[in-house]
């Protein structure tokens, strides 16, 4: 069997690819499904590294526009990704998968603290790392801490699950001749306001050239399908 492309990995998901339709902000049919997704992964040889969003269970800049103040309501977007991260590693270890959460702000009773050696240590004896409370400081999106564990673990790629096949020129959900990208550059994002990532990511996944794959990750099976090289997505990378 080939070596994949991409052996090492980071999973970024937004928190709102956990809910159902039926208004849960975590459906346990949901996560499972994408638990399936990270598990036909790792068994295809890749190692992967998991960062998952807060926005099912709380939205600190949002709350923040509303009055509460800005530090308070990123440290409570923190402990919402906390409760992700655990509800992802609990649908992993039900389907057999051997899971590890690390959490930048230290909560021993429930998970590890971000240790980078443990974390790939983790990683090598085929565990799935789990990262959680983005980077344990307020003013960071969890975008940002995934671009910085993905540098951190030397991730070969960066995989962003959303519900969109890609990145467009414009929103394909508000203007039917958007185009699609197969490649953009770093710059391109930036200097076009492609809203791929927040800027802070873009640029760090840049100075690493870490390249960042963008793609469906609600469309079932997408996750193998593009690691396989066959799935929609776009590649943002160094041009040329």
């Amino acid at each position: 069997m080939s070596s994949p492309a991409y052996k090492r990995i980071l999973l970024k998901l937004s928190g709102e690819v956990l809910m159902g339709e039926g208004g849960l902000a975590i459906d346990p049919e949901v996560t499972a499904r994408v638990a399936g997704e990270i598990k036909d992964a790792r068994q295809a040889g890749h190692e992967l590294c998991v960062v998952v969003g807060g926005g099912n269970i709380f939205r600190g800049l949002s709350a923040a526009a509303k009055g509460i103040e800005r530090a308070t309501a990123d440290y409570m977007g923190m402990l919402a990704t906390v409760m992700n991260a655990l509800a992802v590693q609990n649908a992993l270890e039900q389907i057999g998968v051997d899971t590890r959460v690390q959490s930048a702000i230290p909560m021993q009773s429930v998970c590890e603290p971000f240790i980078r050696r443990r974390a790939v240590r983790h990683l090598e004896k085929g565990r799935v790392v789990i990262f959680a409370a983005g980077v344990g400081s307020p003013f960071f999106t969890t975008d940002s801490g995934a671009a910085l564990r993905a540098a951190e673990m030397n991730c070969d790629a960066l995989f962003k699950g959303t519900s969109v096949d890609g990145v467009y020129n414009a929103d394909p959900k508000k203007d039917p001749a958007a185009k699609r990208y197969e490649t953009v550059s770093y710059d391109t994002v930036l200097a076009d306001n492609l809203k791929v990532m927040d800027a802070s990511a873009i640029a760090l996944c840049r100075d690493n050239n870490i390249p960042i794959v963008v793609f469906n990750i609600r469309e079932p099976g997408n996750l193998a399908s593009v690691l396989r090289g066959e799935g929609v997505s776009t590649v943002v990378q160094k041009e040329g």
